[in-house]
């Protein structure tokens, strides 16, 4: 299944000398964060967030691209947050979350202009 498809993401023509044009897609997927949760009944659960990041700039995508395990890193802080945070048996509040994770993108790319994309949030 092609998310990107049902998100609507387009992908921006890359301009080259000779006057041809090549697709560029825009979205960087990133891997799966995880974090641990609480179940009902005191076991031990999963939480799982699936992330990406939208940039139609190309300057700032090199840059999201090379700073991908810095993003990483600051998505697994703001989970496991998230996840410490969540009542068991509660579902996670996915619009703060989504905040918290742009807010993560903003400071370690240091400037507006990656837009963070939510795959699944999923509790088992």
């Amino acid at each position: 299944m092609e998310r990107r498809a049902l998100l609507g993401l387009k992908t921006q023509p890359l301009r080259t000398s000779g006057g041809g044009g090549a697709a560029q897609a825009t979205y960087l997927r990133l891997p799966t964060i995880t974090a641990n949760v609480r179940r009902p009944g005191g076991r031990l659960g999963v939480m799982t967030v699936e992330t990406g990041v939208d940039t139609p700039d190309a300057a700032l995508r090199t840059r999201v691209a090379q700073s991908a395990p810095r993003l990483r890193a600051a998505y697994a802080a703001v989970v496991q947050q998230s996840a410490n945070a969540l009542l068991p048996g509660t579902p996670p509040d996915v619009e703060r979350l989504v905040a918290q994770l742009q807010a993560a993108t903003n400071t370690v790319m240091g400037r507006a202009g990656a837009r963070l994309l939510i795959g699944t949030v999923m509790v088992v």
